[in-house]
């Protein structure tokens, strides 16, 4: 595949970012011409992944996140979240809907609606390392309809 765009940006892991990421990714993916459906779609991803960094990843503190945005090709977009942050002991099972370590109000649902509003997720990470969340969409946008 042939990237035709890109834009990489960092934030500190600050619950205020997490508009301002969701909305910047999507009016970069706005070229693609998406549909408002599609829009939405990589919002509600993007402010998922985003979250998980601000309340797993550094829990006591503030620390980095680094988003990268790629258009591809026949309109495929790739986005990477990643942070330095303390990491996942085990993915297979923080992936799973309804897991979650903090319990309270959180529902454990973050990966899977990730999932649910792309293509495909993959979900890389070590433990005191941080993790890498790398979501990819293919935009039909409003010129196939």
């Amino acid at each position: 595949m042939e990237k035709i765009n890109e834009i990489k940006m960092t934030l500190d892991s600050k619950s205020v970012n997490e508009g301002f990421a969701r909305s910047t990714v999507a009016a970069f993916v706005s070229q693609l011409d998406p549909t408002l459906e599609e829009i939405s779609d990589i919002k509600m991803a993007v402010s998922e992944a985003v979250t998980n960094c601000i309340v797993h990843a550094y829990p006591q503190s503030v620390g980095k996140i680094y988003i990268c945005v790629t258009i591809f090709q026949d309109a495929k977009v790739k986005i990477s979240i990643r942070d330095k942050g303390c990491g996942i002991i085990d993915v297979r099972q923080a992936m799973e809907p309804l897991f979650t370590t903090l319990g309270g109000e959180r529902a454990g649902l973050g990966f899977a609606v990730m999932e649910s509003f792309t293509d495909r997720i993959i979900v890389h990470s070590k433990p005191e390392k941080g993790t890498t969340v790398t979501m990819y969409k293919t935009i039909n946008g409003r010129a196939g309809q």
